[in-house]
């Protein structure tokens, strides 16, 4: 480790810390439906949509009818999208001739991307024509990040709210999220890469000469519009397959910069904009503060992994860090950094090969997925993730003193636990009893790269980043298979599905409680003991589920590592 690393790493997380209370700000009044710069120009827009759709803003819905238009409007998603890749051969904007997409491949994209995961079985640029990354992968990963964003506001109000029925309406939500927040963003994004030199065209692929005369064909297209919200809407699927180590993706440390904090920004700005709405912003900073100790500790360890390099490669008498899967251009720094921030965030975009880091680096993507995204986590999915833990923290706070659970001044009651520890306890019901299935069954074992703990190790972090809604993969394993493709696809189902509807009921069971005012008995949940108490819960739960398979893989690997035996 270095200090020139150190300083980069610090210098981004003093850029989250600043853009938290402006950004949190402007999407306050916006979800509040105040006026705002950009009112003028979107506000006529948002009031035409409202009337194509039938609804309005002053109107709102129950829990139940927020779900249900939710879940329909992503299965109208879902099946577009499948239909865009299955018919691509014979639509326009296909200038490389790219034909269907198999009925596998194609579901697992599908539900990929209307998930947020963007989990990706094929290569962006030898698979999907340009009308199939834009008209489809695009627009879900504006309404997808739309949709997790909309949850989270929607168990806000439950918090905010008291005695009443309803928490939102979805439209309105989903609305304001794309007008006002991610379109705009998106917009000036795109013309920042564009000016870095990433590739924004319609135009066909470009057939060159290389210096050894051998000709090659160089892939571009609408390139800049899928990384800025890819980035900022934590979807992460990429454009080209080598995802953000590609050059026309993430040319350069400023590139690579502005992308790190486009990952990070709204997640982080969404706990500022949970304090501003229930009329305390300290319980933002401490949910964020909670975030932050998990994301500082995930970051160091998977620094000095790799910084401290391979015991096998030391033993061959070559000294430094492990710079194998990296691009030369990030270095081991911002290579451990923004592996840490894109499995932290839920977002699955990669600079490096998470696949080549060292047995321990490894296991802190694995580990920030499999504590359920909750280090600041995808746009929403990272806030409404851990406000279920913070439901079983206050739960346990009032079994250790003897008093009814509160929090916000809302009792949290079994109804409460129980949705929370049933969206909590999904995620490794997906994880892990279908890794259980594919590293026994012949279909699933022929597609590892590796064998022993490293193999396993690739079918475990696929598994956990399709449930965990991350897309970002080991490497080595061969997923574009019928088996891959569909159990994986359920993953991603599962890892969204089942969180949302119980945060949603644990929102309409909220708003419809009385806020009782603190006491002298209240346990307060704004200060270092709560965020002690929440950082030790998401740990304890995570690792009473996850160790023993933790243990098979990247620990195993690296005590064999150390003891000079390879896999």
């Amino acid at each position: 480790m270095t200090l020139n690393g150190w300083i980069q790493i610090l210098v981004f997380c003093g850029i989250i810390i600043l853009l938290v209370k402006p950004l949190g700000g402007y999407m306050h009044r916006v979800f509040k439906g105040n006026r705002t710069l950009l009112s003028p120009i979107f506000g006529p827009l948002e009031r035409g949509l409202y009337r194509i759709c039938g609804t309005s803003e002053r109107e709102e819905q129950h829990w139940t009818t927020y779900a249900v238009a939710l879940l329909l409007f992503n299965l109208a998603g879902f099946l577009v999208l499948y239909v865009l890749q299955r018919l691509q051969g014979s639509l326009p904007y296909n200038p490389a001739g790219m034909t269907a997409v198999e009925p596998g491949l194609a579901f697992n994209t599908a539900a990929s991307f209307m998930t947020n995961t963007n989990w990706q079985n094929y290569g962006g640029e030898s698979t999907m024509s340009y009308l199939v990354q834009m008209a489809g992968l695009t627009v879900q990963n504006f309404v997808s990040a739309a949709t997790g964003i909309a949850i989270a506001i929607a168990l806000i109000r439950g918090f905010a709210r008291a005695s009443g029925k309803s928490i939102g309406n979805f439209w309105v939500d989903m609305t304001r999220s794309t007008l006002y927040l991610l379109l705009p963003f998106c917009i000036a994004l795109t013309l920042v890469y564009v000016w870095l030199g990433v590739p924004q065209t319609l135009g066909a692929y470009i057939n060159a000469t290389t210096l050894e005369g051998a000709q090659q064909t160089i892939a571009v297209g609408p390139v800049a519009s899928q990384v800025a919200i890819k980035m900022l809407g934590t979807n992460g699927g990429g454009f080209f397959n080598a995802n953000a180590a590609h050059p026309f993706e993430n040319p350069d440390a400023i590139s690579n910069l502005i992308q790190m904090v486009s990952i990070f920004a709204i997640g982080a700005a969404l706990t500022n904009v949970f304090g501003r709405m229930i009329g305390n912003q300290r319980q933002g900073w401490a949910i964020l503060s909670a975030m932050g100790v998990m994301f500082i500790a995930g970051v160091a360890i998977c620094y000095w992994a790799e910084a401290a390099g391979n015991p096998l490669v030391h033993a061959l008498g070559i000294d430094g860090g492990n710079m194998e899967g990296k691009e030369s251009r990030f270095g081991i720094a911002l290579s451990a950094l923004f592996a840490v921030i894109t499995t932290a965030a839920s977002c699955g975009a990669v600079n490096a090969m998470h696949g080549s880091f060292t047995a321990l680096g490894g296991m802190i993507p694995i580990i920030n997925m499999q504590l359920g995204e909750v280090i600041v986590g995808g746009v929403g999915a990272g806030l409404y993730g851990i406000l279920m833990y913070i439901v079983v923290a206050v739960f346990v706070a009032g079994l250790m003193v003897g008093r009814t659970p509160e929090y916000l001044g809302k009792k949290i009651e079994a109804k409460e636990v129980k949705m929370a520890m049933l969206a909590i306890l999904c995620l490794p019901l997906a994880m892990l009893i279908f890794t259980a299935i594919a590293v026994v069954l012949p279909t699933g074992v022929a597609s590892m790269g590796n064998a022993g703990p490293h193999g396993f190790s690739e079918v475990l972090y696929a598994y956990t980043s399709g449930a965990a809604n991350n897309g970002s993969a080991f490497g080595g394993l061969s997923g574009n298979t019928p088996w891959y493709n569909i159990t994986i696809g359920i993953g991603m189902l599962m890892g969204r599905f089942l969180v949302i509807i119980p945060a949603l009921a644990i929102a309409g069971s909220l708003v419809a409680k009385k806020t009782v005012p603190a006491s002298a008995g209240t346990f307060p949940t704004d200060g270092p003991l709560f965020v002690g108490l929440l950082v030790g819960v998401i740990l304890i739960v995570g690792g009473l589920t996850f160790f023993p398979a933790l243990a098979v893989g990247p620990i195993i690997e690296h005590l064999a590592m150390i003891h000079g035996q390879t896999f």
